[in-house]
């Protein structure tokens, strides 16, 4: 039991060092961290009992569980909402996403005009559609453009300005990918880990004693890898989304990622 406990926190410590990072490199300091470790554990321990066939759990379960004092828990049991976006009912990421598969499709269509004619494809249209008529498409557009990821070619006419949705003129919409992507790329870790389910596809590759030329090739492999595949997903899905009515149970969010740095280790 005991060696099981120190390799979970030994795990923990790998997969927190970069958060902590994050953390400290945009202000938050321990009291920060400990509160909202402390309510995370509440949460997860409450989800723990829900699966268990406990719908409420009461104080002392979650108190024995999370080893947080009864006091404590029942301070915890109310939290505020969680103030970044959810990445996935983006009106503009969905409307990027559909106009980049058509414009993998055909290229032509990588400058529209801004509003709909009978003359073809307009932002317009793709906005109408990617969103379900639920946001204007000049609301869209402004946020694309706030963003970086499209740019006008004159006052009638935009352009894509980017090979994939990454916000990163605006920290609070990186933070809530970062979150988000983090997140279910953990939650897949842990499910294998866990043996909760039929395993989930999660692979990597490492190598080292690599100079940085080495590592700016691979980059580019896998950006020119995933820029197919990604076409290939959305399409894909997209047809499932419309097949289901978009009632389906179920998520799913697909990822890729690619690190390099110094080497770690006594003899690096």
């Amino acid at each position: 039991m005991h060696d099981r406990l120190s390799w979970a926190q030994a795990a923990c410590a790998r997969v927190m060092r970069p958060i902590v990072r994050l953390a400290l490199g945009l202000g938050l300091k321990h009291p920060q961290l400990e509160t909202l470790l402390r309510d995370l554990l509440l949460e997860e321990a409450t989800r723990l009992w829900r699966r268990q066939g406990v719908p409420a759990p009461n104080i002392s379960q979650l108190a024995v569980t999370t080893g947080l004092n009864r006091k404590d828990v029942t301070a915890r049991v109310r939290r505020p909402p969680d103030p970044l976006p959810r990445t996935e009912q983006s009106a503009a990421a969905k409307t990027f996403t559909r106009w980049l598969q058509l414009a993998g499709d055909d290229p032509a269509l990588l400058r529209l005009p801004v509003v709909a004619s009978d003359q073809g494809l307009s932002f317009e249209d793709v906005a109408r559609e990617a969103s379900r008529g639920d946001v204007h498409h000049r609301a869209v557009l402004d946020e694309l453009m706030r963003l970086g990821m499209v740019s006008r070619v004159d006052a009638q006419t935009v352009t894509l300005a980017a090979e994939g949705f990454v916000p990163a003129a605006d920290l609070q919409g990186t933070l809530a990918f970062l979150g988000d992507n983090l997140r279910d790329h953990a939650a897949a870790a842990v499910s294998n880990a866990l043996a909760e389910g039929p395993p989930l596809l999660e692979r990597a590759v490492f190598a080292d004693g690599l100079v940085e030329a080495d590592c700016a090739a691979a980059h580019q492999l896998m950006r020119q890898r995933w820029a197919s595949l990604h076409h290939e997903l959305v399409a894909l899905l997209g047809e499932a989304v419309a097949r289901n009515g978009g009632g389906g149970p179920r998520r799913l969010r697909v990822g890729v990622y690619l690190y390099h740095g110094d080497r770690e280790g006594p003899d690096a």
